[in-house]
């Protein structure tokens, strides 16, 4: 047998509410919750870097000249730069007799197609408000 739930009658029946059968409605005493005091917030610190940026681009500059001079010293075509744009170190190695450069690191495709990427952070992502 189905009951149409269309009524509040019939709800109580189906959930056995004591109004359909003429019995008293039940009252249930609720104790009182003491209110939770508020937990004092510590201000938030935030986290400084344990380095000077500008101070490691310095340093880095400094080892790539380092290595510059040190592979010269030892007659070797190898030539270590750093981009800028990318904050990344290159290396070329050039033959010696004819100045060709015979490998670089990243390749000159990648370093363009990352250098063109970056000029596209631009329009990709306008962050002006």
């Amino acid at each position: 047998m189905s009951i149409p739930l269309n009524s509040d009658a019939n709800v109580a029946a189906l959930a056995g509410g004591a109004a359909t059968r003429g019995a008293p409605a039940l009252k249930v005493a609720v104790p009182a919750v003491p209110a939770v005091p508020a937990v004092a917030q510590k201000p938030v610190t935030k986290a400084e870097p344990l380095y000077d940026p500008d101070q490691l681009r310095k340093n880095l500059h400094e080892a790539v000249e380092n290595l510059n001079r040190q592979v010269e010293r030892n007659g070797r075509g190898l030539n270590f730069s750093f981009d800028d744009r990318l904050h990344q170190p290159i290396i070329t190695v050039r033959n010696t007799d004819t100045g060709e450069i015979v490998r670089q690191i990243p390749n000159e495709v990648i370093v363009r197609v990352a250098h063109s990427i970056e000029d596209l952070k631009g329009l990709l992502l306008d962050q002006t408000s």
